[in-house]
């Protein structure tokens, strides 16, 4: 064998094989092959925070394995990912292969897994990047530094068997601080008049904005009825009509973490999900590296999206230069691409037949393809208008607004993503001409409450994370999915709530290691590593100053602060065999009703919540049920002679029949 290279996974490597020819051997490493042990600490403070790697147990096969294959190949070549962790997989391959004689190691990246990139990565290798070793090492002993110090403490302080972690912990906490501004919120009433006017038989809609030119806030019943008596007698004239064209641009090319609000926005894909299915697309060659802050693009794939809008849009749809972005994000990870199918012209349909590809797989695809092509397309050209309507002293207001050229919308379509701003509403309004009389067709006036803000959804807690500068794209998904596995917080109607075991995890954290749980704080040392990344700072001296104080409260916390309870829910029923109050617990498995004898009473009993609402398929009672993780979702309490359930809270028609058919709220 005269070339063996290593990646991290199977598809990886076939794909690879296609491109390198016989002379290359190629296979996987299969993630990892060196990292902390599971049981214990791992970490020797005392001597510069030294890292004590084992080969885990099951992976101590596949590493012999791969030594066999090093010993057989003259170079052997390290092909993992190009980001922190793909080096320190490459590092540690390095360790263990270097053994084998001396043999000629060669570090190889690319962004992506094309014929032309991938000959030219080999071409000219590089040597390990240890700057980003370094901040990978850094981050895994900062987080077990974390994890490790701080869980025992949680066991001790509120409940066995909790655990705390560096960004999870402080994740967690953005969710129970905007639970805590939904409780404290106290909605106001006000009312919204609007008005159905007619010109020359054509009906709009004008909402009352001023009364005497100053801006109108109606508070309540009695005020919007006085407003109304004055409307009714008024004479209502076109006073000005406002034309304006507004351009409205392109959104940039995906980035990891633009992509995984998308795939929860369009498809309800979880992050990590959606960083599956991408995982899968890069690795079979269709799109580039999918773990990037980067909006960048090559001029090469720039040119031949121009291209291809010309041949299949229009000269019209190019604009007359490239489009190029910045980056959101102050401190970019690495100079990465954005995320962007390898070859333009392949679209969604020409990928159902590759192996190993599902529907899903298609639909992230397509995404990625059309977001790219978007972003070199001209903008979309809109006519608005506004016309105001005198009515006496008050001022109402109508707007409209019609598409004149579609622009990237002919291709992207008119969506709206978590990122984006809303969508314009588009109305088409009567022609109008200043001073014009309009007759009254009916007022319309409508009672509003003001809205405490929003509980987070998946895409919006990632967006919150990004703008916080907590954690890095690729770690959001596995931070999501831990603080739910771990009961800190249930999502209702797709939305975080936080548990009482949550709230009291975080108000321990919070009152006893304020600066771990600072969202600046955890935001400067996310800074820290990246300038560890970039060579500005050394790994050491940076733990250090992390742990020393660390370290003392700690100490001053097993010492000296009090055990928290978690509240306790009680379920309003008796339990059927002492009588006491059934309380809500919960297990792995989710939630369940429990006796709060315990242990001297042990009935429990599953939890069905419901809703006063009619089954769709038998008439019977839908509830509330949990799967084995704890995800909600609707049945029916006939279960299992009636096999109905929803993830969506369905809704009876007011007044309808016990059994007819539900509407999605």
């Amino acid at each position: 064998m005269n070339n063996l290279v290593i990646v991290e996974s199977p598809t990886k490597a076939r794909t690879l094989e296609r491109f390198l020819g016989s002379d290359y051997t190629v296979v996987a490493s299969m993630g990892h092959i060196r990292d902390l042990p599971k049981s214990e600490f791992g970490v020797d403070i005392e001597h510069d925070f030294e890292p004590e790697y084992i080969i885990p147990r099951d992976k101590r096969k596949r590493v012999n394995e791969l030594k066999k294959l090093a010993k057989e190949a003259k170079t052997l070549w390290l092909a993992t990912d190009l980001d922190r962790e793909g080096e320190a997989i490459a590092w540690h391959l390095e360790y263990l292969m270097n053994g084998n004689g001396g043999k000629d190691i060669k570090r190889v990246v690319f962004h992506e897994i094309t014929e032309h990139a991938i000959k030219e990565a080999f071409r000219h290798p590089k040597d390990i990047n240890l700057k980003l070793v370094n901040a990978q090492q850094a981050r895994r002993i900062l987080d077990r530094v974390v994890g490790y110090k701080l869980s025992p403490l949680l066991w001790q302080k509120v409940k066995r068997g909790l655990s705390a972690g560096r960004v999870q912990s402080v994740t967690l906490r953005i969710i129970v601080d905007r639970e805590r501004e939904i409780t404290a919120f106290k909605p106001e009433e006000y009312w919204i008049i609007e008005a159905e006017l007619s010109a020359a038989g054509t009906a709009f809609i004008a909402t009352l904005i001023e009364l005497n030119g100053k801006k109108l806030a109606i508070k309540n019943e009695e005020q919007a009825k006085e407003h109304i008596g004055n409307l009714e007698k008024a004479s209502y004239t076109v006073s000005k009509i406002t034309k304006r064209e507004v351009r409205r641009f392109p959104y940039p090319p995906f980035t990891t973490s633009t992509l995984q609000q998308a795939g929860v926005n369009r498809f309800g894909y979880s992050p990590k999900k959606t960083m599956m299915l991408s995982q899968g697309l890069y690795e079979r060659g269709l799109i580039t590296y999918m773990r990037t802050d980067s909006v960048n693009l090559a001029p090469t794939a720039v040119s031949a999206a121009r291209e291809y809008i010309g041949q299949n849009f229009g000269k019209n749809y190019i604009p007359p230069k490239p489009r190029f972005y910045k980056a959101k994000s102050k401190n970019v990870q690495e100079a990465h691409e954005a995320i962007r199918p390898t070859n333009v012209r392949l679209q969604a349909t020409g990928i159902r037949q590759e192996s190993g590809l599902n529907r899903d797989h298609v639909r992230l695809y397509d995404l990625i393809w059309k977001r790219f092509l978007a972003c070199q397309m001209n903008e979309a050209v809109i006519d608005q208008t506004t016309v105001d309507v005198q009515a006496d002293n008050y001022l109402l207001r109508a707007t409209g607004s019609v598409i004149k050229f579609e622009g990237w919308l002919k291709l992207y379509g008119k969506v709206k993503e978590s990122e984006e701003l809303d969508d314009d509403k588009e109305k088409l309004l009567p022609k109008l001409s200043e001073g014009e009389l309009l007759k009254l067709l009916q007022l319309l006036p409508g009672q509003h409450f003001t809205e405490p803000p929003p509980r987070y959804t998946e895409s919006s807690l990632i967006k919150k994370l990004e703008e916080l500068g907590i954690g890095r794209p690729s770690t959001y998904a596995p931070i999501i999915g831990t603080i739910q596995d771990r009961f800190y917080v249930e999502r209702q109607e797709r939305k975080f709530v936080p548990t009482p075991l949550g709230f009291a995890v975080t108000d321990f954290l919070v009152n006893n290691f304020s600066d771990i749980m600072d969202y600046k704080f955890t935001a400067g040392m996310e800074d820290e590593l990246d300038e560890i990344a970039n060579g500005r700072l050394e790994w050491v001296p940076t733990l250090k100053k992390f742990y020393l104080p660390f370290e003392k409260k700690l100490e001053e916390t097993a010492r000296e602060a009090e055990k928290i309870k978690v509240a306790v829910e009680y379920a309003g029923k008796k339990c059927p065999k002492c009588g006491k109050e059934l309380i809500l617990r919960t297990s792995r498995f989710g939630k369940f009703l429990a006796c709060s004898g315990f242990p001297d009473c042990k009935h429990t009993e599953s939890l069905e919540q419901p809703l006063n609402i009619s089954c769709p398929d038998c008439g019977g009672e839908v509830v509330i049920r949990r799967t084995k993780r704890g995800k909600t979702f609707y049945g029916c309490k006939n279960w299992p002679g009636c096999k109905f359930a929803s993830w969506t809270k369905p809704a009876r028609p007011t007044g309808g029949p016990k059994n007819s058919p539900l509407t999605k709220s």
